[in-house]
């Protein structure tokens, strides 16, 4: 009796530490670490399903129904446009479409490999769709309506167009870093007037960001995390151990990897400037 109240104790207090000690980087899950085929290849090595040989057809894969979850009669079941191993301007137009608010973090290839799949279930899966990996009609008409026709830079992968997010009415007044789920970006606002706007990233699905509205409490140039003992410069410390800080790994790896809970910025540029015009007590609201 006495051993388990030690251990009960003790895991108290570590848990206690975690909230207030900081957060670091972590491999994403559910999106592997690897890249689409792509000419030049990449630093990243391709993981999941093997990539499909040049004869294979541009055609999406028929649709079938092993592995699938039985369906009320009557129900109309979406249909499968494009699957992994799926090739052709479609799938390139499709991983624009993701780049745009987030989703697909790589050079858009034509070819529907693992990454397109993790991008396609990280897409479906935050908006209630079932999270097959495979883009049918409601998952393409739910990501067109929430993107715009790609250019030809987009589908070179050249440039990528993303849609301002829409602010939340919290961020109207005030001083606000104002920071969409949705859109993976974080903007600064000042009485309702955007006057900067950077990617960020978030935790992963078991150390997820907090969301709501909080206050920035510390503020710290060359913050160190007391648990992981990693480097997270420029931490503005918003809840517990939650901060928005600059990410080296955020930078190198982008959305193939997840923070411990933070919102990680992958520009140092635009977090040092943000850092030097943020005061302790401005407002932090986190929303989808």
């Amino acid at each position: 009796m006495l051993r388990n109240s030690v251990i009960c104790r003790s895991l108290a207090a570590a848990a206690v530490l975690a909230v207030t000690a900081g957060c670091t980087a972590q491999a994403a899950v559910g999106r592997p670490a690897g890249a689409d085929a792509k000419p030049g290849g990449s630093a990243s090595a391709q993981t999941g399903a093997a990539t499909p040989s040049a004869s294979d057809p541009a055609t999406p894969k028929p649709k079938g129904t092993t592995g699938r979850p039985s369906e009320p009669a009557g129900t109309a079941r979406a249909e499968v446009l494009m699957a992994n191993g799926s090739k052709g301007e479609r799938v390139r137009e499709l991983q624009a479409r993701l780049a745009q608010i987030g989703w697909f973090d790589d050079r858009p290839t034509g070819t529907y490999g693992s990454v397109t799949v993790a991008s396609v279930k990280g897409f479906q899966g935050k908006r209630g769709l079932p999270t097959t990996g495979d883009t049918d009609t409601v998952t393409w008409q739910k990501l067109i309506g929430m993107t715009t026709k790609p250019t030809r830079d987009e589908l070179n992968g050249a440039t990528v167009n993303k849609p301002a997010a829409k602010l939340d009415p919290r961020c109207m007044t005030g001083r606000v870093m104002c920071i969409s789920k949705t859109t993976r970006t974080l903007s600064w606002v000042i009485d309702g007037k955007v006057r900067s706007t950077m990617d960020v990233r978030f935790g992963s699905q078991y150390t997820p960001t907090r969301e709501g509205t909080f206050s920035v409490f510390q503020k710290s140039r060359d913050h160190v995390s007391t648990i992981y003992h990693t480097s997270m410069p420029y931490a503005m410390f918003f809840s517990g151990g939650q901060a928005v800080h600059y990410s080296s790994d955020f930078a190198a790896r982008g959305y193939n990897g997840a923070s411990h809970g933070c919102v990680n910025v992958r520009n140092k540029g635009k977090i040092a400037s943000l850092f030097a015009q943020v005061h302790s007590g401005d407002k932090v609201v986190i929303y989808w």
